[in-house]
């Protein structure tokens, strides 16, 4: 006699087709919870999503791009993790996820690490004297502002600079040029004429970076302020077929797009 955790069923010629055996409900709840419990660790110290709200860092990430971040990569390095999931420091060229108050998350790529002598010529980075190359760097159009393009400024001209930056960024300059001092990274968006950046606000403590972006899992057509060229891309045309306009909502082709 079947139970009811199996079945059979005869056919002619008297053979009987394979049985089918289905999971007790002890083990099926044990494969849930064992798939609840994977899906915490992932979400609490490797993968976590986030939506990328702005155009600072066009155009190598775009707004309504949702990353998967890694959480693991710059954490303190142990035993197991040397091994199962292993970390590194923070190096300059990085796109790193960290802490700061308004808002409470934001991305920014690392141009400066500790001990860095550091100055922006006509937009141009130099690092230790040496003009760095970078082909991410975006120069949307934007009202001429010397701050922003020459740095570090002798003079305070941009009010969206915060006063004690400014006082912080005098005592640290010589010569022309920003060291960042131990423990601080500087950072700035790839969209240079339009993020608001260590340029305008400071360093980033080591303890407030968080992750590294790492893959773009999805991206919903968003319009930018900035980017004409995109902006013009995102709108739906009505002479468009209507299976277009039914799968134009998203940027398919940025899907599994790897960051860097």
């Amino acid at each position: 006699m079947s139970t009811p955790a199996e079945a059979s069923t005869a056919i002619p010629g008297g053979h009987e087709r394979a049985r089918l055996h289905l999971p007790s409900v002890p083990n099926a709840l044990a494969t849930f919870l064992t798939l609840i419990v994977v899906t915490m660790f992932l979400h609490t110290f490797v993968l976590q999503p986030f939506l990328i709200p702005s155009e600072s860092m066009e155009h190598t990430l775009l707004v309504g791009d949702f990353l998967l971040f890694n959480k693991q990569v710059y954490a303190p390095q142990g035993v197991v993790g040397r091994w199962v999931m292993p970390s590194r420091p923070v190096e300059r060229g990085d796109i790193i996820v960290f802490h700061h108050p308004k808002p409470p998350l934001l991305v920014k790529r690392v141009v400066g690490i500790p001990g860095d002598r550091l100055r922006i010529e006509d937009g141009r980075v130099l690092v230790n004297g040496v003009a760095q190359d970078e082909p991410y760097a975006a120069f949307e159009p934007a009202p001429p502002n010397d701050f922003r393009d020459n740095f570090p400024a002798r003079v305070y001209t941009d009010p969206s600079v915060d006063p004690e930056w400014w006082r912080q960024m005098q005592s640290l300059s010589h010569n022309g040029e920003l060291t960042v001092p131990q423990g601080q990274y500087f950072v700035l968006g790839d969209n240079r004429n339009h993020s608001s950046d260590s340029r305008f606000w400071g360093f980033v403590p080591r303890e407030a970076i968080v992750a590294r972006p790492l893959v773009i899992y999805f991206s919903l057509r968003r319009p930018s302020t900035t980017d004409v060229q995109q902006a013009a891309d995102d709108r739906l045309g009505h002479e468009r077929e209507l299976s277009e306009r039914l799968t134009g909502f998203a940027r398919w082709r940025r899907i599994f797009r790897v960051v860097h």
